[in-house]
């Protein structure tokens, strides 16, 4: 069943209006319902603020790492454990093939269902996940295999277990070994792209959103407890914190917005990985033509062009 936002209600109701006409075969009520509801989408989708942008980043139907690998991969396989401590199941890592692109996918998973939700540790990745991530990638370097990481993570996990094995250490290795990868790297946020768990699979030569996700450097929870004490803020932050793709955008800190349906990736899933796949592939291609060196040189000057200064 398709869970509806505050903000959507009059669509869920429109589209209960289509079902009821459908169940008595009167298409004339159909096609008038569906008239109604285009608009009410371009209505209300076209004029949404940060926080309902928010909203719609940690919907509940909305599409997984796993779900686009189900959807874009062919014979994927799945990589577990970090030949060190454990496999943490909140990050995935699959090679495979994508349109006959042999291809290494790596992506934070949140899980459904409360179940789930407990297994993938609700898509907060422990170290041993990061130290994963960087094992399937070296091997994707050894076999000169491209690699697609998928950002959807409220950030990595603050438990004590995960401080006592090294949870800074191993983002910050991250961080330092993606840079010298010989093979083309482009990352996405699908989802919610929260702090130093999304920046530990975002060092890459393209780094896109999808229309409706977001990245911080801290929720607008967490935000708003240590500047207001005050959980009500918490659409004040989100606007201050400017997390949505477009002001990404403009502060240069991500190359593109990937232009998932108006309506939201959890409406057409099938869409939305069509438009990730043919980004993927894209940059693929086009950071092939470059040479080694070349490729390294672009995304060393990509990464440190990041930010602003004055003196």
């Amino acid at each position: 069943m398709a869970t509806y936002l505050e903000f959507e209600k009059k669509i869920e109701k429109i589209q209960e209006e289509i079902v009821s006409a459908h169940a008595i075969a009167n298409l004339e009520a159909v096609e008038k319902y569906q008239k109604e509801l285009e608009k009410e989408v371009e209505k209300t989708f076209g004029s949404l603020n940060d926080y309902q942008k928010l909203q719609l980043a940690r919907h509940a139907d909305r599409p997984y790492s796993l779900d686009y690998i189900k959807l874009i991969m062919d014979d994927a396989y799945e990589i577990h454990g970090d030949r060190a401590f454990r496999d943490d199941p909140a990050i995935l890592c699959y090679i495979g093939w994508i349109d006959g692109q042999k291809t290494m996918v790596i992506g934070e998973q949140k899980g459904r269902g409360v179940k789930n939700k407990i297994k993938r540790n609700f898509g907060m990745p422990n170290p041993e996940g990061y130290r994963k991530a960087l094992r399937a990638v070296k091997m994707a370097e050894k076999f000169d295999i491209p690699v697609l990481m998928l950002i959807d993570t409220p950030g990595a996990y603050p438990g004590l277990g995960a401080e006592e094995r090294g949870q800074s250490e191993a983002i910050a290795k991250n961080l330092f070994e993606f840079v010298s990868v010989k093979v083309p790297m482009i990352s996405v946020v699908i989802g919610e792209g929260g702090s130093g768990g999304a920046l530990a699979i975002g060092v890459a030569d393209k780094l896109a959103m999808m229309r409706y996700s977001v990245f911080a450097v801290i929720s607008p929870e967490g935000c708003s407890a240590i500047l207001w004490n005050d959980p009500s803020k918490v659409e004040v932050a989100t606007k201050a914190l400017k997390i949505t793709p477009s002001d990404l955008l403009d502060h240069k800190l991500i190359d593109d917005i990937l232009d998932e349906p108006l309506i939201g990736a959890h409406r057409d899933k099938a869409t939305s990985a069509a438009v990730l796949k043919e980004y993927f592939l894209d940059n693929v291609a086009a950071l092939r033509e470059l040479t080694v060196d070349e490729l390294l040189d672009q995304r060393y000057k990509r990464l440190t062009a990041v930010g602003a200064f004055s003196e």
